[in-house]
């Protein structure tokens, strides 16, 4: 476990100042941008890696929505999914969108979960053949260390008050008080992405056992229960998008050359982290 995280932090530290070097010599050679002639009509919007925050995703969403230039937006995800609050926030920005130009959203590998919640009032969601679709859920996990606490000698001590307030706590055995405190809320949160998901994909709510109850799906699977639309690769997204937004000449909106530096050097970031963290998963 520790060397996997010291895999991690050993990484980021090489890594780090060859940024900072790379930067400042982008920021000293790049020549001014220069406006284009004809002005960008599509926007792609990315949403990938764990949903922890969704300002970023947001403001592109609702910057896209005010551009009169922008007829179409596509929204590629590849993502486990991650924190509820977030999701929903992008799911309702992506809503409100569809209201004013066509929404595609394309799972580029993982649509699951959060990202999968995320996606879901786009006008049409189209996965590619190898994706990962589904796992509508909502898990609640922490870890029992008091035997590990006995071991090393150490006693927590806790003033509360509220018989749920220290609910979850990894110090002790959760009480049958407390686990049904958070299965509740875990329930909750359930019926919420149920009922927004057959809303949107217009699914029978009363069959959601064969859609939802966190199952995994392939992309035809997904097909098959409603969860997507279309099966197909990232040309075939953007075709959609193009025949929806009634556009004759498509013009991809591009990243300024920084913005596509520091995406670059996100996504290998992202991606040897990543691949530390699944280790740490096999370990444990």
């Amino acid at each position: 476990m520790f060397k996997a995280i010291s895999n991690v932090i050993k990484w980021i530290g090489q890594h780090f100042m060859g940024m900072i070097f790379l930067l400042i010599l982008f920021l000293v050679f790049s020549p001014n941008p220069t406006t284009p002639t004809n002005p960008s009509n599509l926007q792609e919007i990315k949403l990938s890696g764990v949903i922890m925050d969704s300002d970023a995703v947001v403001k592109q969403i609702e910057e896209a929505q005010k551009d009169i230039n922008i007829k179409g937006v596509l929204l590629t995800v590849n993502s486990p999914g991650g924190a509820v609050p977030p999701s929903i926030e992008i799911s309702y920005a992506i809503k409100e969108l569809k209201k004013h130009k066509p929404v595609i959203a394309y799972a580029s590998g993982i649509m699951a979960s959060g990202s999968y919640y995320s996606s879901i009032y786009a006008n049409k969601i189209i996965a590619n053949p190898g994706s990962i679709v589904g796992s509508i859920g909502v898990i609640m996990e922490s870890m029992n260390l008091k035997e590990l606490l006995d071991t090393i000698g150490v006693k927590p001590q806790i003033v509360k008050q509220g018989l749920y307030k220290q609910a979850g706590t990894p110090m002790r055995e959760w009480t049958t008080e407390e686990r049904n405190e958070l299965e509740q809320l875990t329930l909750d949160t359930y019926t919420l992405f149920v009922k927004d998901v057959a809303t949107a994909r217009d699914l029978d709510i009363n069959n959601s056992k064969v859609y939802a109850d966190a199952h995994i799906f392939s992309a035809h699977r997904a097909l098959s229960v409603g969860l997507i639309d279309e099966v197909g690769i990232k040309s075939t997204a953007k075709k959609e998008l193009i025949e929806l937004a009634k556009i004759d000449k498509p013009i991809w909106k591009t990243k300024d050359k920084f913005q596509s530096f520091v995406d670059q050097f996100e996504n290998k970031a992202f991606s040897y982290i990543g691949a530390s963290l699944y280790s740490l998963k096999s370990i444990l």
